[in-house]
């Protein structure tokens, strides 16, 4: 089971990665569906350095759940599974409740493409990502 959610959840992360490099080096699909906006306006224009980041911490978290369920021979987390492990889980968790206006579960501003992408998707793969790492944590510590 543990091995099944590593990869699941590490296979998830990776595709996120990739995406984010894929607009890094000038993709432009889905990029609209991915950052909040007024319906007019975007709420900000994510920088290649931001996204480049953001790719980067997706693919470490990648690893760490790959070694969470122990499916990678080469450790670099090892000495702080359960924290890292809780800090992932939790920022899933609350980015999947949002901020109670753009983003989240309990967002105040729908009708907007990210609005809908947000509802349908990214909120309920973060709580499904925060979960299923959660449950990793508490089957590795077992």
């Amino acid at each position: 089971m543990l091995e099944l959610l590593s990869w699941a959840v590490g296979g998830i992360l990776l595709v996120l990665s990739g995406m984010h490099l894929y607009w890094v080096f000038g993709g432009q699909k889905g990029a609209k569906a991915a950052i909040p906006s007024t319906g007019t306006d975007l709420l900000f224009k994510p920088s290649k350095i931001g996204t480049s980041i953001v790719a980067i911490l997706l693919a470490l978290a990648a690893w760490f759940v790959l070694e969470l369920g122990r499916v990678v021979p080469i450790q670099f987390f090892h000495f702080f599974y359960f924290y890292g492990a809780g800090l992932l889980s939790c920022l899933f968790i609350l980015r999947s409740i949002g901020d109670f206006k753009w983003v989240g579960f309990f967002k105040r501003k729908k009708g907007t493409v990210f609005a809908k992408w947000d509802t349908v998707l990214y909120s309920p793969l973060c709580f499904l990502l925060g979960t299923a790492i959660l449950m990793m944590m508490l089957l590795r510590t077992a």
